[in-house]
């Protein structure tokens, strides 16, 4: 074998140890996922329930005006019904404000920094003071780009052949489909 091969197979081997190994590396962030796989499960238990109990008021309503269900037997089911329903809201109010609030910070964080403003020097305002500039995010210039196309395109468009209706640009006299004078 040559020296080379061997060095390929003993880098091949280091490759997969690593891999193989990761997992006990990673021990701190297994159960941080794990917790946010509970909190994901449980939200999405409560949104399946909430869903549920909509559809099981809809179907008692809809009984209900059908005379299927005797008045008695509606309150009462309609009273249990809507009593499960605020729970699960309330449930669900609390892990939502919950998973919203540790992110909320995050978020504006982010926006903020998204849309951070430049300072000129002091010379540079008529007043002598800073004037703050907001600097465009990406899209702001790809719309820019966009806005000038479109102008300098409506810009060459002067309308429509008198003759035949076809499009006419303002550089032309004579239309270029039938030969009609333009202007």
């Amino acid at each position: 074998m040559e020296i080379g091969s061997i060095f390929l197979i003993l880098a091949l081997l280091v490759l997969v140890g690593l891999f193989i190994s990761r997992p006990f590396f990673e021990k701190e962030n297994l159960s941080v996922q794990q917790a946010e796989r509970q909190e994901d499960h449980e939200r999405s238990f409560l949104l399946a329930e909430r869903d549920r109990l909509l559809n099981a008021l809809q179907e008692l309503d809809f009984d209900y005006d059908l005379r299927k269900v005797p008045e008695e037997e509606y309150a009462a089911q309609r009273f249990l019904l809507l009593q499960r329903g605020a729970d699960v809201l309330r449930r669900l109010d609390a892990s939502v404000s919950q998973a919203v609030a540790g992110s909320a910070e995050d978020r504006i964080e982010a926006a903020i920094a998204a849309r951070r403003a430049v300072t000129a020097p002091a010379g540079a305002a008529p007043n002598g003071r800073k004037q703050v500039v907001a600097v465009a995010a990406p899209d702001d210039a790809l719309e820019a780009m966009l806005a000038d196309r479109r102008r300098v395109r409506q810009e060459k468009a002067a309308g429509f052949c008198p003759q035949c209706g076809g499009p006419v640009q303002k550089s032309d006299r004579f239309c270029p489909k039938c030969g009609a004078q333009t202007s």
